[in-house]
């Protein structure tokens, strides 16, 4: 059967890159399969630190009870002095309240770890709830003194529609993938979502400096403090790991906007940090986590040529390679999706909707890259400006979760206790 020379122009590269992203793929997903959950009777005493800056009321105050139910030695939400809605939130709980004028959430994570009285402190989000038993699963893992951090599982809480049934896929892919076999070989998770990630105090108060006056191409660093966070920790010989079995649950963008917006700005975090980790030694002592970081970063400009090759097979009316194309995106991604199809069935419907999106974020990964030095928040009330944190405005600052701006310059500690009915 003689075919088309373009045939073969085309589809023998598409092949070949095809098997090669198959082959990386199997180098994460082996030991990811392997991955399992530290599982002992080691147990620490907890602290929870949580900036809170705007939050909406009902959405905290649900928060603040998963928190409570885990029984923890102490909650400490540091607070914007402008946020009286949230103050009076927290009235009504047997919680610390650290008031703060001061804009940044790294300050405002600062001031949290140093009120903070226990081995273990858990950096958390306002909008993230925990399951009953996070406390317990999260420090099992530092029975190893080697560990340093630790993270936990999410899912998608509250959100509804198309959006939140993407970024649901996406992260089970990330949490059943990425992180279990980075869990796996070498105990180095490249980034302990700030959604909930759990460190020894001492460790932070090490690497506080360093968290603080972080900067890129002589510019202030103000996100991306998960990331940096897991990266210190690791420059400094420690290791990280996901305890898969802490589940929390987070708030995600439902409008394409604001969803945009947010990954815009994680994008240019990864890549800040990647590039530079991998200009350092202490990255090349663990292989796999530096060979994971080359992956991602490649991954942006491959993915790019699916979308290219069905835009040639609708430009020249080759309907049978464009059924090709789409039949094989269904399946392979179903494939690679499928500990969340397993959980959520009906998610093999939205398949081909999310490599949709895939393109669309590696469009938005190319455009990080090409814009790394920009440092606006993009979604927050916050900027870098003189070298200086400042306040900004921003229609939409409240537009995504990481609308934590608060710190406390002056360390004003006010005990609260739970208001009788």
């Amino acid at each position: 059967m003689n075919l088309p020379i373009y045939y073969y122009v085309l589809g023998t590269p598409l092949g070949v890159l095809g098997l090669i992203r198959w082959g990386t793929w199997l180098v994460r997903r082996i030991p990811a399969v392997l991955y399992k959950p530290v599982i002992n009777d080691h147990r620490l005493p907890l602290s929870i630190v949580v900036p809170v800056y705007q939050e909406d009321p009902t959405i905290l105050a649900t928060a603040i009870e998963s928190w409570l139910a885990n029984d923890v030695e102490e909650v400490i939400l540091v607070i914007d002095a402008s946020d009286t809605t949230c103050q009076d939130v927290a009235a009504r709980y047997p919680v610390t309240v650290v008031i703060t004028d001061v804009p940044g959430k790294r300050d405002a994570l600062r001031r949290g770890w140093r009120a903070a009285r226990t081995e273990l402190v858990a950096l958390v989000d306002s909008d993230t709830i925990w399951a009953d038993d996070v406390a317990v699963e999260v420090a099992k893992p530092f029975a190893d003194p080697r560990i340093g951090g630790v993270g936990t599982r999410q899912s998608v809480y509250g959100s509804k529609g198309f959006l939140a049934r993407i970024t649901d896929m996406f992260l089970d892919h990330r949490y059943f993938d990425e992180n279990a076999s980075q869990s796996l070989l070498g105990k180095a998770v490249s980034c302990l979502s700030g959604r909930t990630a759990v460190y020894r105090r001492e460790l932070l108060l090490e690497i506080e400096d360093d968290f603080m006056n972080e900067t890129f191409w002589g510019v202030q660093s103000l996100s991306g403090d998960d990331k940096r966070l897991t990266t210190l920790i690791l420059e400094r010989g420690h290791l990280t790991y996901m305890q898969r079995t802490a589940e929390v649950w987070s708030t995600f963008p439902d409008r394409w906007r604001t969803f945009f917006r947010q990954r815009l700005r994680w994008a240019r975090n990864t890549w800040r940090s990647d590039l530079r980790a991998l200009s350092k030694p202490w990255v090349w002592r663990h292989p796999f986590l530096a060979y994971t970081m080359i992956d991602k970063g490649l991954s942006s400009f491959t993915l790019l040529l699916g979308p290219i090759a069905m835009g040639f097979a609708l430009v020249t009316q080759n309907w049978i390679l464009a059924g090709v194309l789409l039949l094989w995106w269904q399946v392979s991604r179903a494939a690679k999706l499928a500990p969340h199809i397993r959980r959520r069935p009906s998610s093999f419907f939205f398949v081909l909707g999310y490599v949709a999106v895939s393109w669309l974020m590696a469009i938005i990964k190319i455009t990080a890259l090409v814009t790394i030095r920009k440092q606006a928040w993009l979604t927050r009330q916050v900027a870098v400006e003189n070298g200086e944190v400042v306040r900004t405005t921003v229609d939409d600052h409240h537009d995504d979760h990481d609308h934590h701006d608060s710190d406390d310059h002056h360390d004003n500690v006010i005990p609260l206790r739970r208001v009788a009915a």
